[in-house]
């Protein structure tokens, strides 16, 4: 199978509102239960364990329209929570048997409080994280949670997960977040090669499909590029993307950038996919290696806690020298007070380091791409010029 087949798939599944490749696996076998989540950061492991679907709910994207939800949420927040809600109340999340809600912001929060009023038979999860980092006080706490959270699952399913089942999980997605260094890793070398609209598509395939079936596709992907003829190479600029971590852009968005003269190098988009940055160690207590992960290797956003000044900024600094970027593009949703509060501290570290950057806002369902083309153009023009 080829890179156009596999993302054409891929298309597929981005497009399809009532999550059809999610229905099937549940219909496949008597007994599966399918859980949903915002897919910033969720112990997928802990899911999977329980011999359970984690399908990423992302909103309702540009593909559908927000009628009801809108009566649920005041207009100055951002569109995922409504455009989530309004899954949910048109049925298209009628066979998802529990909602899992981390802890990214108020609005979530608050998500998580609706869906139990709405769906009072669904079982629904607000999972909190750590603010404090040390393994003897944030890490006891995180796996105080993950252990309430299997509680719940167990409950769901009838069934008692053991330590082994939780550490077979933990290697099947080591292998995931692997595969999608590699893609990203890829992309960074050879952005010709790996256009950041495929690379975001197969990304999301992740929040559709068993972990088991996204590793396989994401080896035929490396696999089929390999082997066909090196796509033409342009003289762009190379761009780090930041801000987008949970509502997510369009697609025409991402296009745009990239048809503007920007080579994406490096970006926050599907935050779950590489949150975790290094692999979980599969040895000893499960709980206390996904919380060890969490405290020590996982992604700095908006959403996350930074313990000081210091922390602030430089995992983006570090991915700008990594990954050989010209410039930071900070591309956030519309009243996503994180994204827009954490900004200003992000945009004053790149500042202090010379490194051209812009701002701009989006909503996942925008449709005029004309002026973000334009900025992004000008933006490459500049740097081409004058850096």
């Amino acid at each position: 199978m080829g890179t156009k087949e596999i993302i054409k798939r891929c298309e597929q599944l981005h497009e399809d509102t009532h999550f059809t490749a999610a229905r099937e696996w549940k219909a496949a076998q008597d007994g599966r239960k399918v859980i949903g989540y915002l897919p910033v950061y969720v112990p997928e492991e802990i899911i999977h364990a329980a011999g359970m679907l984690p399908l990423g709910i992302s909103g309702g994207g540009d593909q559908m329209e927000v009628i009801h939800g809108d009566a649920y949420y005041q207009s100055y927040i951002c569109r995922i929570p409504r455009s989530t809600i309004e899954l949910g109340i048109t049925g298209r999340l009628d066979f998802v048997d529990g909602m899992i809600f981390p802890s990214i912001c108020d609005v979530i929060r608050n998500l998580s409080g609706m869906w139990k009023l709405q769906f009072p038979d669904v079982y629904v999860r607000y999972l909190d994280v750590p603010q404090n980092y040390k393994d003897d006080v944030g890490g006891e706490f995180y796996q105080s949670e993950m252990r309430e959270l299997l509680k719940g699952l167990e409950g769901l399913s009838g069934h008692k997960v053991s330590d082994d089942d939780i550490r077979n999980s933990i290697k099947v997605y080591n292998i995931n977040r692997e595969l999608m260094r590699k893609l990203y890793q890829l992309r960074s070398d050879e952005p010709w090669t790996v256009p950041t609209m495929e690379l975001y598509l197969l990304s999301r395939a992740g929040l559709m499909l068993p972990v088991e079936e996204h590793n396989q596709m994401l080896e035929d992907y490396l696999a089929a590029s390999a082997e066909e003829e090196e796509r033409p190479r342009r003289d762009n600029c190379r761009v780090v993307i930041n801000g987008s971590f949970c509502e997510q852009p369009p697609l025409g968005l991402i296009k745009s950038i990239e048809l503007a003269g920007c080579y994406i190098v490096d970006d926050d988009y599907v935050q779950i996919n590489r949150w975790l940055k290094e692999a979980v160690p599969e040895e000893g207590d499960p709980f206390a290696a996904l919380a060890s992960a969490f405290l020590h290797q996982s992604a700095d956003t908006a959403a996350k806690y930074a313990e000081t000044e210091e922390l602030v900024g430089k995992q983006l600094l570090e991915s700008v020298s990594e990954n050989r970027a010209e410039g930071v593009i900070f591309a956030a949703p519309s009243f996503c007070d994180p994204a827009l509060l954490w900004r200003p501290m992000l945009a004053d570290k790149v500042g202090e380091k010379n490194i051209p950057h812009i701002s701009f806002k989006y909503a996942e369902n925008s449709g005029q791409m004309a002026p973000i083309r334009e900025q992004a153009g000008t933006f490459a023009d500049s740097i081409k010029l004058w850096s």
